[in-house]
């Protein structure tokens, strides 16, 4: 999914036509890879994908298993032995929000983490790996912005300006500082 649409873009552009929708989707892609490789994160799962893990103290820690990514939604967990460890033998961290970036395993449910022959990728976790199963308001609007300011790049180079002491320097943008500046809370540290 995207986290915007040629519709919306439209609208933000105030575009009459759909006759450019094939080159707004484009550009949407592009601001949602760019958004994406910015804030080091995905925001928005609509597909189920596995993880493994390695039983190890990189991810593994006494009762915890610590996530590679954002997680918003799990399917199934599966121990190292096979057994499948059932949503009331398990919680997530955080508990009430997400992304979860770790599983904790209920001390009253006597599963610990554990692997049968080889430790490497020995538990695998299904479900939805980003941010939420939509992104969030603020990514979208960011998104609708940064494919609005790509599809006028396609008609003349844009450039920030720096003033310095002897004149302006012209550099080139990359993401524009508004978008940044909303993308900012998001950046994955």
């Amino acid at each position: 999914m995207a986290y915007t649409t040629p519709q919306a873009l439209r609208v933000y552009k105030d575009i009459t036509s759909s006759s450019d929708d094939a080159l707004l989707n484009d550009l949407i892609a592009a601001a949602q890879k760019m958004i994406d490789r910015y804030c080091r994160r995905t925001f928005e799962a609509s597909a189920d994908t596995t993880h493994y893990f390695d039983f190890s103290a990189e991810y593994v820690d006494g009762d915890t298993l610590w996530l590679d990514d954002d997680l918003c939604s799990i399917t199934t967990v599966t121990n190292g032995d096979s057994v499948v460890v059932a949503a009331g033998e398990r919680t997530t961290i955080p508990r009430n929000s997400t992304p979860y970036y770790g599983i904790r395993l209920l001390s009253d449910s006597g599963v610990t983490w554990t692997y049968d022959d080889e430790w490497m990728d020995a538990i695998s976790v299904a479900g939805k790996w980003a941010w939420s199963t939509t992104a969030p308001d603020d990514i979208a609007q960011a998104c609708t912005r940064l494919a609005a300011f790509l599809y006028k790049q396609r008609d003349a180079q844009l450039f920030d300006v720096t003033a310095i002491e002897a004149g302006t320097v012209l550099t080139p943008v990359g993401i524009p500082v508004d978008v940044r500046t909303a993308l900012k809370p998001y950046v994955r540290p």
